[in-house]
Order: C-alpha cells, then sequence, then structure tokens
C-alpha cells in the first residue's frame, strides 16, 4: 500500500468531514475531523516527525482518534475508519465534492432527496430544472451548480502551481539520490511559474540514463506507466499529474532545457530570429550550418543569438525578444528583495496561529516588519474582529513589540461593503498602520456597480491596499466583473497599492496586470494572506508571479526598508 503525505492526509480528513455530514453524524465528530485538517495545514513541521516523536496527539486539536487516523494514513496510506467510511458509496460520487461552490451541506440535501451518485446525474437534474423545487434551492443556485460542474470540466487534467511543484519536488528528490547524475532541472510551465500547470517536465543529463529511467517508472507515487524509454519516459503519478523525463548528453543540456522550458510561442519567436541569421536552434544545440555552436548555458545561447539573457518566467512571447534585442531584461525582484509582508492572519480571527507565534516566525525569517491583519468585524464567518476585540489585540501587539525586534504593524483585512464603505468607521480606521479592504461578498455585482464599490473603497484615504483584486479562487472560481485596467488607474490617482496575493490559491493580480501597473507607477505589494505559520511560506508564489509580470524591487513596496516603509504607510494619510 502506497503512502500518503501532508496535503493527501488534510484532503481525506476534510472528505471524512463531509462523508459525515451526509450521514447526518454527531456535529461534535464531523467538526473533530474539519478542526485536525485545519490544525494540520497549518502546522510547519515534518510531519514523519510529529508521528515518531508523539508530538503529533499533543496538537490542540488533534485527538486521540483522528491522530491514529492521521499516522495510518502516513504509515500504511490506508486506514480501515476511512475505508469503511466510503463504502457506503461509488466512487463517482466523491466528483461532487470537486464541483466549485457546491459543498457538503448542499451535497446531503440532494443526496437525501435524489440519491445521485456522480457529476454526470447532477447535471442532468440541473438541465431538466429538477432542482427548483427543492427547499433552498432556485434557478440561481441551480445555474450556480452548472456553472459549478462546467469550471469543473475545464479544469480537468490542471493543477495550480502548488501541487504540482510540490510533487515535482518530491519526484526531483527521488532521482537525485541515483549516481551519476550531472545535472538535473525542473523545465516546462513550473520553471516558468505558470499558475496553472498541466504536467511536469524534468530534464536530466546523466553518464547511465537508463538508471535514471528505470529509477523514474518505479517512482512510489507513480500510479502508472505511459511510456519508458531511453531518452522519454512518462509516468502519471497518484495526484493524476503527469510527469515526463527526459535525458540528454551533457553538452546538449543547455539547449534542451531552453526548448524544454518554453514556452512554445517564444521557442517560436527565438527559432524565427535564428533564422533570419542562419543559425538553427533546437533541443540539441544551436548550429550554423553543420557546426554545433558551444554553449555552456542558456545565457550563451541567448548571447550568440544577439541577444541578452532572459530569465525563465518572462519566456511567453509578449515582448521579451523584441526587448532583448535592445537593452538587457529589467532585473527582477528575487525573494531576498523582501524586507517584510503585510496580510497575515492570527488565531484572532481565523487564522491557525497564536498572534505571537506568527510575529515569532517572521522574524525568524529574518523580516523587519509584519503587517497584523486579520478580518473586519461583517465577517462573522471568519471570526471578524468588533471594536473590542481588535483593541484587545492591539494591546497585545504593543506587548509583544517589547518581546520582539520585528516590527509589528496594526492593521486590518477590512470588507469592502456593498456599497463601497469600508467595514470600521474612520475614527478605527484612523488608528490603524495600514488597511486592505478586499471584496468577500456580492461577487455578482454587474461590472458598473462592482467598479464604482471598489473605486468609493480606493477613495477612502485610509485604504492602503487593495487586498486580491479579482476575487478568484484558481481553478475554483472566476474573477467577479471588473475592468482591472479602470482600476490600475484609479489605484494610481489615489495612491492605493495593489495587492498580489502570494497565496497558490489565489495568485491575484494576475502576471498579466503586473506589467499594467508596473507601465503605469503603480506600486504592488506581495502579500502571503497567510493564515497559518505554514501559509507565510507562499511569498516564493507571490515572488513568481511578480517576476512573470516583469516586477522590478523597485516596483514592490514590500522591498523597502523599515525606515521607508514608516514613511510609506503615512503618505495618505
Amino acid at each position: 500500500m502506497k503512502t500518503m503525505d501532508k496535503h493527501q492526509i488534510i484532503d481525506v480528513l476534510r472528505e471524512i468531514a463531509e462523508l459525515l455530514e451526509i450521514r447526518e453524524e454527531n456535529v461534535f465528530k464531523i467538526r473533530a475531523y474539519e478542526n485536525a485538517a485545519r490544525v494540520l495545514e497549518g502546522n510547519p513541521h515534518d510531519l514523519a516527525s510529529l508521528i515518531s516523536s508523539g508530538d503529533l496527539f499533543e496538537l490542540k486539536g488533534i485527538g486521540k482518534h483522528t491522530g491514529k487516523i492521521i499516522s495510518e494514513l502516513f504509515v500504511h496510506g490506508h486506514s480501515k475508519d476511512y475505508s469503511d467510511l466510503r463504502k457506503g458509496f461509488p466512487d463517482t460520487f466523491f466528483e461532487l465534492f470537486r464541483i466549485p461552490g457546491l459543498g457538503g451541506k448542499r451535497i446531503k440535501i440532494l443526496y437525501k432527496k435524489f440519491k445521485i451518485k456522480s457529476v454526470a446525474e447532477l447535471e442532468k437534474l440541473c438541465k431538466g430544472d429538477k432542482l427548483l423545487d427543492v427547499d433552498g434551492f432556485g434557478r440561481k443556485s441551480q445555474d450556480k451548480i452548472l456553472h459549478g460542474i462546467e469550471l469543473l470540466h475545464k479544469a480537468k487534467g490542471q493543477f495550480r502551481v502548488d501541487v504540482a511543484s510540490a510533487e515535482a519536488e518530491k519526484l526531483l528528490a527521488h532521482l537525485k539520490k541515483e549516481k551519476g547524475i550531472q545535472k538535473i532541472e525542473i523545465a516546462g510551465s513550473l520553471r516558468r511559474h505558470k499558475e496553472i500547470v498541466k504536467d511536469i517536465d524534468i530534464l536530466v543529463s546523466a553518464k547511465e540514463p537508463d538508471k535514471i529511467h528505470g529509477a523514474f517508472v518505479k517512482y512510489p507515487s507513480a500510479e502508472s506507466v505511459i511510456a519508458h524509454g531511453d531518452t522519454k519516459s512518462s509516468i502519471t503519478l497518484q495526484s493524476g499529474i503527469n510527469c515526463d523525463l527526459r535525458t540528454v548528453e551533457e553538452k546538449q543540456f543547455p539547449y534542451a532545457l531552453l526548448y524544454f522550458t518554453g514556452s512554445k510561442e517564444h521557442n517560436v519567436a527565438i527559432r524565427s530570429l535564428a533564422k533570419k541569421k542562419n543559425i538553427k536552434i533546437n533541443e540539441y544545440g544551436l548550429f550554423r550550418g553543420t557546426r554545433n555552436m558551444a554553449c555552456r548555458d542558456e545565457a550563451e545561447i541567448f548571447k550568440k543569438l544577439g541577444l541578452h539573457y532572459v530569465p525563465p518566467e518572462a519566456r511567453e512571447n509578449t515582448g521579451e525578444v523584441e526587448l532583448v534585442k535592445k537593452r538587457a531584461f529589467p532585473a527582477l525582484v528575487e525573494e531576498r528583495d523582501i524586507r517584510g509582508t503585510f496580510h497575515v492572519h492570527s488565531d484572532y480571527s481565523d487564522g491557525v496561529a497564536p498572534l505571537e507565534r506568527m510575529v515569532a516566525l517572521t522574524e525568524r525569517m529574518g523580516l523587519e516588519y509584519v503587517g497584523i491583519s486579520d478580518h473586519s468585524q461583517s465577517a462573522k464567518y471568519a471570526g471578524g474582529l468588533e471594536p473590542e476585540r481588535l483593541k484587545k489585540q492591539w494591546r497585545e501587539i504593543d506587548r509583544l513589540q517589547k518581546k520582539f525586534k520585528i516590527r509589528i504593524f496594526k492593521g486590518t483585512e477590512c470588507d469592502i461593503l456593498g456599497d463601497g464603505a469600508l467595514d470600521y468607521k474612520d475614527p478605527i480606521l484612523k488608528e490603524m498602520d495600514f488597511v486592505i479592504g478586499s471584496i468577500h461578498s456580492r461577487f455578482n455585482l454587474p461590472e458598473k456597480e462592482m467598479m464604482a464599490r471598489i473605486k468609493r473603497a480606493m477613495d477612502n484615504k485610509y485604504l492602503t491596499f487593495f487586498g486580491h483584486p479579482t476575487g478568484r479562487l484558481i481553478l475554483q472560481r472566476e474573477s467577479y466583473a471588473v475592468d482591472m485596467p479602470g482600476l490600475i488607474d484609479h489605484a494610481k490617482k489615489t495612491g492605493v497599492v495593489m495587492e498580489l496575493n502570494a497565496n497558490p490559491h489565489r495568485l491575484d493580480l494576475d502576471w498579466r496586470m503586473c506589467r499594467y501597473a508596473k507601465e503605469k507607477g503603480v506600486p504592488v505589494s506581495i502579500n502571503p494572506d497567510a493564515h497559518s505559520e505554514e501559509g507565510l511560506k507562499d511569498i516564493a508564489y507571490g515572488i513568481g508571479i511578480a517576476r512573470k509580470g516583469w516586477l522590478e524591487k523597485r516596483d514592490v513596496v514590500n522591498t523597502k526598508p523599515l525606515s521607508e516603509i514608516e514613511k510609506f504607510l503615512k503618505r495618505r494619510r
């Protein structure tokens, strides 16, 4: 039996809670699994060491029974309790939980009423208007379910960057155990930091490539082997992601890395330019006639084509080739440039870690400042802070400031209400160091109304950042109706910073709009939207998107040192 990793186990715990909900089990039992999933997701420690040391059972929110199931899934990849619970449902039933916006409670109602067993059955019911007479449903909710099913179909075979990255890193570690590897790199859309990827590409040069291919097809997390060859092998992982391994000679590695990184459109532009110089370029070399022009790395390939180097993230044929004909590509922002971070939640609202722990970790990360931004009062679903609790948090921040060197800024993720007003009155907002304004409700407003709503919020002088600007959830929820160039123009006028929300479920501002913000001189802040210690690491995904959007250090406000950011936060007040 194949073992499960931490993320797979979290998914199982949530699935157990949903199945228990459908079977109308005790609510406390359901919450036990929900809490266990939440605690495990927010804990930064290695699961293997937590289990071997027994510390797993010491975590608040992990009980004796849930801890036992977690241990069984991690060690054996199997739990009798979980298997017994699934037995009452066909495999197709579990696809229903992947429909964006449906949720366990509604599935429970539909299962009880129609005994639905698959997405196909639900789609047929919706198209036959069978949900219109069900309590709690109507035309709008039926249309929403149909839209969710459409999104599910579109997302098939696509994976968020964090899911694919985690799988790629584990596979890379497996291959690196083999002797004789000369060079090994992740290529393809992952190397270009696309927010959505379809597969994983790994490139290797090795003295004995057959051994590398042998280890690849025997990878423990491989569900099936698609092909096993001398230079290319393909597998499908248990997660459903297809992986390709290609091996080349060491001298071919730079050309193959350039080629298999892509994008296809970028490669076409490079080949077209090379052809005009009577040069042929492919994955095996750079040829003038029959002579291969030796290159040590990708930078030298670009140089011999008369170009400056283009970073992998920017290879999307969006003007980068024309740019580097004339001058060097901009020096893109790097993770080491980040001096501080905003948009950090604690257990005052819907975060899983206490405030002190979140502050301690940001200090250990070497940051100079951190902005605490728990949810505002209207966000009841997320434990939003009424003014009294908000001021209690401020008093704790004052106490912590004496204990830590890192500067702790007092802020909020403040709901932008339906009419564009902010969720706290101005006298409270005035006392804060910064305010992130975000849309968390009424996503279905027409574009004209949504634009007026957001612009009104931007006009408030206390608004510092516009949070996750399109409201999208990758592969789950599309953007609300909004004219992003128009909002960026208004941000320029008002001095509001556009957030690049680094949570891999969002990655919002989109990288294409980063380019527009840069051109307009609108600053961007790369914020993790961290609800746990683990979530603080998401800054790395934000950096990847910022680099795709050609952002430089000077374009990102949280690259400023503490002395400058303090002045910057006061500039609109």
